[in-house]
């Protein structure tokens, strides 16, 4: 059994390397500068690989996307473009980007090695607390907060965008900005993407969207934490 910490995070923890003005290095092999190990993530959209710098050892993160067509390679510079301004030790942060010019791009990304939260919310061996899942919640909210005051919508909030540094720690990151977009409140944005448990209504009405839509997310969130503390006490009554 895997009990996770409860007690209150003192300090931060910064990345590996000092914050970075990341630009595409288009024509470029990313093998020629990193050495691939092991497969850790494969998504729809790419596929992540630890890995490590030639020159520095630094351990990283390979996270591979499909960008074949001129519509995918947008968004992954977005994506880019995105990551840059945010700086913050609750969400992952951005090493260095390639391009290579046929069919896909690199992301190097600071590796967290603790695994999703989600597992310990669906697997039997953690012992996750109340007082864990608020540490949690208010790590969560602290970087959407972030995220917001940079003018800047994740709209692909779930467990599984989070992250813990650790096994058995309550540090966690949130990760995957490939559907984030910048937010300008004076002009209407309207998306029909993300992860149809966690959207928001106004996602999947077509409505305009806004801060409250991660925020509806957050909520989904909260709730799955919380659901078996609730069926406890209710069955207990």
């Amino acid at each position: 059994m895997i009990v996770v910490d409860e007690s209150e995070p003192v300090g931060e923890i910064e990345p590996p390397f000092e914050s970075r003005d990341v630009q595409i290095r288009r024509g470029l092999n990313v093998r020629d500068f990193f050495e691939m190990e092991e497969e850790i993530g494969r998504g729809k959209f790419g596929t992540v690989f630890k890995c490590r710098e030639k020159k520095t050892g630094l351990r990283l993160a390979a996270k591979f996307v499909q960008a074949a067509k001129k519509a995918d390679r947008i968004n992954v510079e977005r994506e880019v473009e995105i990551m840059k301004s945010l700086r913050n030790p609750r969400l992952i942060q951005l090493y260095d980007a390639f391009d290579d010019g046929k069919k896909e791009i690199c992301l190097l990304l600071e590796l967290i090695e603790g695994g999703e939260l989600f597992e310990r919310v669906i697997d039997d061996d953690f012992v996750l607390t109340e007082r864990a899942c608020a540490i949690f919640m208010r790590q969560i909210c602290e970087g959407i907060q972030f995220i917001h005051l940079q003018h800047v919508l994740h709209l692909d909030m779930k467990p599984e965008n989070i992250l813990c540094l650790t096994r058995a720690g309550n540090r966690i990151k949130l990760i995957d900005f490939g559907l984030a977009r910048r937010y300008d409140p004076s002009k209407k944005l309207q998306v029909l993407f993300g992860t149809p448990e966690f959207v928001a209504p106004e996602v999947v009405n077509f409505e305009l969207i806004g801060y409250g839509t991660d925020m509806w997310s957050v909520g989904i969130i909260g709730y799955v934490f919380m659901h078996p503390f609730v069926r406890v006490q209710s069955s207990a009554r």
